[in-house]
């Protein structure tokens, strides 16, 4: 039985899977870069007394605490974590990238990790994990996904698919999928504004439901404005590891490039969003032409 586990990055993903850790009574280890800044050292060190991780400074320290390291860093870091990493990962250590990347991003941190002796998998957060936390469904994939999946199953995760294909098969599940979830979230949000500012919110949403019942897409454009809102810049960073892969299959990117523009440009607004789509339309509309620029 898995009794440690070490976790790189300590965002709302790794916080979310480690409370389901901590009450478990598994010894969790946790590094985040931000403990290395004056501007956000307190806050993240408060981050792991919240969950009651053991907080760590350095890469180093973390990793050499558990046979097992998860890897939840934004996705411009995904490599860089690994490179450092493995300057001073154990030989034999899983390490399971979870970072939403590029197939071939991936793959180029599975040389890293695997030129020290270290077993890369391939994984694959394919839902929010708030609320769903451990049940979040994940996808597998490469050399040593049938052992990442017994010990991801050890920790906790209920939902666990192993994907053929090797190193990239999981992340090229994950990329190509964004593009239709990232994507219908960066056109509701233009939808939402341009109906606002059109006087016409109440009368397009009621076309909305008319066209797809059971939709409710008045709650649904507050949802996904409210993502863009709290993590667009994160996901715009995820979608460009999406145009990487459209890109690399040869397919264009036109319709994914938008959706990253606009990821970026609601999230570095930096508002937080009130509770409800007319309050944060409200919010938006002093800086509208900003968003869509």
């Amino acid at each position: 039985m898995t009794s440690s586990v070490s976790t790189i990055g300590f965002g709302e993903a790794a916080s979310a899977f480690a409370e389901g850790w901590v009450a478990a009574g598994l010894a969790v280890h946790a590094y985040d870069r931000k403990t290395d800044s004056a501007q956000t050292v307190f806050a993240k060190r408060a981050d792991f007394d919240r969950v009651g991780v053991q907080g760590c400074e350095s890469t180093a320290d973390c990793i050499a605490t558990s046979g097992l390291v998860l890897c939840l860093v934004t996705a411009d870091q995904a490599t860089a974590a690994a490179r450092e990493a493995a300057m001073s990962l154990a030989p034999g250590t899983l390490w399971l990238d979870m970072n939403s990347v590029a197939p071939d991003t991936k793959r180029t941190a599975a040389r890293v990790i695997e030129a020290v002796g270290g077993r890369y998998v391939d994984v694959a957060v394919l839902s929010p994990v708030l609320p769903k936390r451990l049940n979040a469904p994940l996808m597998v994939s490469g050399p040593h996904a049938a052992e990442a999946a017994r010990r991801l199953a050890d920790i906790g995760f209920t939902d666990i698919t192993i994907v053929e294909g090797g190193v990239g098969a999981a992340a090229a599940v994950k990329m190509i999928r964004s593009v239709m979830i990232k994507g219908i979230e960066a056109l509701s949000a233009e939808c939402a504004i341009a109906a606002d500012r059109a006087g016409v919110m109440e009368t397009v949403i009621a076309s909305l439901d008319a066209s797809w019942p059971g939709a409710d897409w008045g709650n649904r454009l507050d949802y996904n404005l409210d993502r863009m809102m709290v993590h667009g810049l994160r996901r715009a960073a995820e979608m460009e590891e999406s145009v990487a892969t459209l890109d690399s299959l040869g397919v264009g990117s036109t319709m994914t490039r938008g959706t990253v523009a606009l990821q970026h440009s609601l999230g570095a607004l930096g508002i937080d969003p009130p509770d409800g789509l007319a309050a944060k339309l409200a919010a938006l509309a002093p800086r509208a032409e900003e968003a869509a620029e």
